[in-house]
This record gives C-alpha cells, structure tokens and sequence, in this order.
C-alpha cells in the first residue's frame, strides 16, 4: 500500500519545506446513497492537483506522487467506510490519509508546505478519553474517540458491585436489641448510628475502590481524561475523595440505571462540544486581555518575528482564510505572493507550521468569533 491512515495529527510531518506538498481536503458521506457521489469529486479534485503539478514538474515525477492518490481511488474499501470528510497529505516520499469528522470544506493545493489549517481544526482540543459511568452499587468504563465509543470490556471475576467489592466487610447498623417493657413487650433498637450514615460509609469505601482500580488499571496507562457520568448527588462526593490526576472536575449528570449506549454517547458529545466552547471562549478573553497588556498581537509581521523567537504561547487563526505568501521558517520574515503560483502557499500555514515546531499552540476559530480582523490573533509567552 502506497499510503498510511492515521487517527491522530503529529507536527513531525510538518517539519519539512520544499518541494512539492500535496494538501487534499474533501467532505465525504457515512452512507448509501449519498456516499457514491464521493468518488467523483475526489477525482476532480485530482485533476487540480495533476493541472496545478503540469506547471513546473516533469510527468515522471507527477507519476510518483499521483500514485497513493490512484491506488486511494480504487480502494473501494476505503470509499465505503468514511465518516464526514477526508484529508489527503503527499510528498514524493509519503503519503498520509486522515478520516475526518465534522464538517470540512473541499480544497486542493500544490505548494512547499502542506495546507495544515484544517486538520489542526479537526484535531484540536479533547480527542480520546474515557468515561466512568457510576451509582452508589455499580461501575462501567467507555472509551470514546472522535471515530467511536464502546465499553471497555472489565473481566468478570473482577469485583463490580457494591455488595462483590465490600462483601463481608460492608457495614451492618451497630444496633442491639432491649425490652422495655412495653405494651406487649415490643423489642426497641438502639445502636451507635442510623442505617444511612452505615450507607454512606459503604459508598465512601466502594468509591474508593472504584477510583484505585480505574487509575491502576486504566487512567496510570492511557493518560487520557476521564469524565465522570453519575447522578448529582454522587458527583461531589467521589470528586472528594478521588486521586486519580486525569478525573475532569466537570461531570455529567447522568442515571447509571438508565443507562443506554446511545444516550450515554449523546450525553457526552454534548458534554465535549460545551466542554471545547467554554475552552475557546477563555482563550479568547486571555488574548483580550494580553493585548491590552501588550503581551499579544495580531499584526502579521510582529507575530511572525515573535513566533521565530519562540515567543508566542497560543496563535488564533481564522479558519478557512488564506492569505498567499511564505514565512521564513528560519528568520520568521513573510513574504506576500500570489496564491496562483505554484511556489506560493498559505501563508497562515506557515505561521502555524513555525508556532508548533516552536512548541507553542494553534487553535482555528471560526470568523465570527476571531477577537481580530488580520485572521490572527497571538498570545505571547513574555
């Protein structure tokens, strides 16, 4: 195979400069019928590349590079299982597919640096995490990606319940029993505590063992964030007492005895598109407040030379605008140039490309909700 699918954006393949880069960006659709036009658009969007390839490149070489695309293009497989769009990068070297979801605008380019915007977009913010879904007498784990989410299978000799965890050391009522005396000698209880403050103790110790066993097992190993689904009244209590570093603070409200797959992953969707909103928002008001301190801008130039000096902390670029030209990745200087030409690219790719490798971050915002008018706004680190 001339190619590699990859679930995960990496900046190592936006390290190099020269040559002919290949950016291809394409919706695509999950199911019949609409998926068949899928095909056909892939191949217009090749005949731009090859048009765009004529230019300044000999057929021999266009041969070498065209073919992953071709062998992509015959791979029925391939064109059955996409979700909502594609992104297709290729040097003469490699060629790297990345199956998208959400929307993605078509595009297809030829220039000395790949046209990263996009799927920084699709990749940015939280990606992969686990979900522990809790009552006070059961647990369940889920793991989720933008692609799926499923259960993690737990072996069955593991302990799950309350009543398999505690077993003989739950708690009993210190009750004891007296008479009184009463009318028909009725027995009176009296003991050291009601039976739900022993309740609660055995919540507590079952809540802890659930947070031990899903660290050791899980979260110590995967790293990734853990979102707790539970009813509100067991939030703050698990919250508490939990040592697990990579448990979110936020939670989802959510019933383990209702529990159905389908409402669990709506929940949670929901839960991270809040999540990334509330996220975009506050760096948002940090650049607000950095330009207003001098320690941000959104002026092109400036921002290029500080990202060169490793000085920008966070880059907003307005997605979806191009603005032709190059950066030097080595002097941070930019060029403007014409987009037509076969040498010029994005030059907002390559202020993204010299955040990164400098490692700052890069977040695309959408027009509306850009804090400037220039398609960029920085945060810088001092």
């Amino acid at each position: 195979m001339l190619y590699e699918i990859k679930d995960q954006f990496s900046i190592d393949m936006i390290a190099d400069e020269g040559g002919a880069h290949i950016s291809l960006y394409q919706p695509t659709h999950r199911h019949l019928p609409e998926n068949k036009k899928d095909l056909i658009q892939f191949k217009n969007l090749l005949r731009e590349i090859v048009n765009s390839l004529k230019q300044k490149n000999e057929s021999s070489f266009i041969n070498t590079i065209m073919a992953p695309f071709y062998e992509l293009e015959a791979d029925r497989d391939f064109w059955d299982n996409t979700f909502d769009g594609i992104a297709v990068l290729a040097t003469k070297e490699k060629c790297t597919i990345y199956k998208l979801t959400g929307k993605i605008k078509a595009f297809a380019g030829v220039s000395t640096r790949f046209h990263i915007k996009p799927l920084i977009q699709a990749f940015q913010f939280l990606q992969n995490y686990q979900v522990l879904v809790l009552s006070q007498n059961n647990f369940s784990l889920y793991q989720g990606n933008r692609y799926g989410f499923s259960e993690i299978e737990i072996d069955p000799e593991i302990p799950r319940t309350l009543a398999e965890v505690l077993g003989k050391q739950k708690t009993d009522p210190a009750l004891s029993q007296g008479s009184f005396g009463g009318v028909g000698n009725t027995a009176v209880f009296h003991g050291k505590g009601s039976k739900k403050e022993e309740d609660d103790k055995d919540t507590e110790k079952y809540f802890r063992y659930v947070d031990q066993y899903v660290y050791e097992n899980y979260s110590k190993t995967s790293k990734m964030p853990l979102i707790l689904a539970t009813l509100k009244e067991s939030q703050t209590p698990f919250k508490k007492l939990s040592n697990n570093p990579y448990l979110m603070e936020t939670c989802i409200d959510f019933s383990y005895d209702l529990l159905e797959k389908q409402q669990l992953q709506s929940s949670v969707l929901a839960f991270i598109q809040a999540l990334n909103v509330k996220k975009r928002a506050k760096i948002i008001e940090t650049y607000k407040k950095a330009e207003g301190d001098l320690k941000g801008s959104s002026d092109l130039v400036e921002v290029a030379k500080a990202a060169y000096e490793s000085q920008v902390e966070t880059l907003l670029i307005e997605a979806n605008k191009i603005i032709a030209g190059k950066v030097d990745q080595s002097t941070g200087k930019i060029k403007f140039g014409d987009i037509d030409a076969p040498d010029c690219g994005d030059l907002l790719d390559g202020l993204a490309a010299l955040v990164l490798n400098k490692k700052g971050k890069v977040i695309i915002v959408a027009k509306e909700n850009m804090p400037s008018a220039t398609g960029i706004a920085a945060i810088y680190r001092y």
